[in-house]
């Protein structure tokens, strides 16, 4: 694919590094010299300096042959120009991001694909959204939803009292026959490298494994890898951002027990009027004393959403120390998620991985209708619609030619979840939840056009 990013900033440069790894036609337009210059001698990319808005630029960067424009600069009017301006010079689809949320909220009002955007994405918006699934399924450490809950994915470290500890997923299968969830990847502890889960791989202690599950097999989840569904009411937020502001506004108007510390003051004064059902303190969240002050002990769990990451995981370790039952901390160094298993912080959320996960949906080829790429794995989870050309369609899961590196999770038919077993047979209209390892992901494609 031809694809365009407007924006070097930390999101445009991270979809670029994915994008380019993938051997896409990539252009990187920034105004910026330096940051399109680190660019540069870091890709296999073009750069090309100059306003994105600008229709010389967009033509130099052949606009009118691109099959995806991506506009991810800082300014939200900058990125729905340009992608007003790119449908308009022939560009065949356009992603804007934003900052202002209301432009999602209001989608139906305001018909933003007559005006030639075909997406917007607000990292910001994905962050909170992200934070609040976290809080339902306060136990795990990792979880999406498809289709509005019909099918979970969910991370958790397997504790030694887990009792498929030690025994073969077909072995387990075979003692737990009614489950509702399939395993689909695995990381050994201490190690970087992504399995997926085959009938012969054997459940370790320590293993970081991703579940795809229906709506029952939540509460067998739970029991099964021993943890506790926790009650959470009482949330303390560090850090007024826009992550910040929005998980609190959002978890207000869902009668959480909301205390937000921002450390300036005008911010803190302009927020505790936006919210008048949250308690906005206004002190330095790394005080140790004011967090006690402020009854962090007591409080369900704790969230650090600041600009800065190690105040973000610094403060969680204190919130951990106090016995908090779910810790989520804002980071923005991707390095940090390959330690995330020794950090000790319950979670760790990243606003570039969020955007780029929901932007990738729109390279890969097929009816990708979700996408979602793991925090800490090299691996994708991709949701397809089964068209009537689709080679999958008709044909029973054990009898596809479906590579080792990937396993299908779930199906989802007629508004019902299913774990789909090796005799359950595709038809067309099935959206099919897909685990696979990068090298397998052109073989998938071909299998759902």
């Amino acid at each position: 694919m031809k694809i365009i990013i407007a924006g070097a900033g930390e999101v445009g440069f991270h979809l670029a590094k994915l994008l380019s790894y993938e051997a896409q036609e990539i252009t990187l337009i920034d105004t910026d010299k330096e940051s399109l210059s680190y660019a540069d001698n870091h890709l296999d990319i073009r750069v090309l300096r100059g306003d994105a808005t600008s229709i010389e630029v967009l033509q130099d960067a052949q606009v009118e042959t691109s099959d995806l424009v991506i506009g991810v600069t800082a300014s939200e009017t900058t990125n729905i120009t340009l992608c007003f301006l790119a449908k308009q010079l022939g560009s065949k689809k356009t992603i804007a991001r934003i900052s202002n949320t209301e432009f999602i909220d209001n989608r139906e009002l305001v018909k933003f694909e007559d005006l030639g955007i075909d997406e917007l994405i607000s990292p910001e918006e994905l962050a909170a959204t992200e934070i609040q699934l976290l809080l339902n399924q306060s136990a795990f450490n990792d979880t999406y939803e498809f289709e509005e809950g019909l099918l979970t994915m969910i991370g958790v470290f397997l504790p030694k009292s887990a009792p498929f500890v030690g025994k073969m997923v077909k072995e387990a299968a075979r003692i737990f026959p009614e489950l509702h969830f399939m395993p689909i990847a695995l990381q050994r502890m201490g190690t970087q490298y992504t399995l997926i889960p085959r009938g012969d791989t054997i459940f370790k202690e320590g293993d970081q494994v991703y579940f795809i599950t229906s709506a029952e097999g939540v509460d067998e989840l739970y029991k099964l890898t021993g943890m506790e569904r926790k009650d959470i009411k009482n949330v303390m937020i560090l850090g007024g951002s826009k992550v910040g502001f929005k998980t609190a506004r959002d978890l207000c108007g869902k009668k959480f027990n909301v205390k937000l510390i921002e450390k300036n003051k005008e911010k803190a004064f302009d927020i505790a009027d936006d919210l008048p059902y949250a308690l906005v303190i206004n002190g330095d969240g790394r005080n140790v004393e004011l967090l006690d002050e402020e009854s962090l002990e007591s409080m369900d769990a704790f969230i650090a959403v600041t600009g800065n990451s190690e105040t973000n995981i610094m403060s969680c370790l204190v919130a951990k120390s106090k016995n908090i039952k779910k810790t989520i901390a804002l980071v923005e160094n991707m390095d940090y998620f390959q330690l995330s298993h020794s950090i000790g912080v319950d979670t760790l959320i990243n606003k570039k991985l969020l955007a780029a996960n929901n932007i990738f949906r729109y390279i890969r080829r097929g009816e990708v209708l979700a996408l979602t790429r793991l925090s800490n794995l090299n691996a994708e989870i991709l949701e397809f619609e089964v068209n009537a050309t689709s080679l999958v369609n008709g044909e029973i899961i054990r009898e596809l030619d479906f590579p080792r590196e990937a396993s299908i999770g779930g199906v989802i038919r007629n508004g019902k979840g299913i774990i789909a077993l090796g005799d359950f047979k595709i038809m067309k209209g099935d959206k099919v939840v897909v685990c696979c390892l990068p090298k397998a992901i052109p073989r998938i494609e071909k299998l759902f056009l």
